[in-house]
């Protein structure tokens, strides 16, 4: 009966792995025998011939848009403060930005954003940090949209 226990675990030597035999090491692979080619060797392609296999270019596909882009509202960011004399305060322009882009705001764009605000305010607020980094609107005093 003291066979039966591992000494070093004191499991029964059917479950010890000190007590269980190595696994047999695997047979090795045979080598693999090189096949001598009939074949004659082919003449070197002139670059004009290898042009003409290179593979095509995948068409791009583009997915439909779910919300507006920003650089989309510019045109009209700008129209609507054309007509308000230059200058808005942002809850007006935001207003009559609604009104006007009202058959074009897509579903997406009345969504909310992670942060809580309407995904095409904030593509609008995006489009105005771009017009401003390239001069077309003036940063001017908190809350108030203006162009130079």
């Amino acid at each position: 009966m003291p066979d039966d226990y591992c000494d070093l675990c004191d499991l029964p030597l059917s479950t010890c792995v000190h007590g269980m035999p190595a696994a047999p090491t695997p047979p090795p692979t045979p080598a693999r025998a090189v096949r001598e080619t009939t074949r004659s060797p082919r003449a070197p392609r002139s670059p004009r011939a290898q042009a003409k296999v290179a593979a095509p270019a995948a068409p791009t596909r583009r997915a439909p848009r779910r919300w507006t882009r920003p650089e989309d509202l510019v045109p009209h960011i700008v129209a609507v403060l054309e007509e308000a004399g230059r200058e808005l305060d942002s809850d007006d322009l935001f207003t009559a930005l609604e009104q006007r882009l009202a058959d074009e705001l897509l579903e997406g764009d009345r969504q909310l954003t992670p942060e809580g605000e309407l995904r095409w305010r904030y593509a609008a607020r995006r489009a105005r940090q771009s017009m401003i980094s390239d001069g077309v609107m003036s940063k001017g005093a908190p809350g108030i949209w203006s162009l130079r």
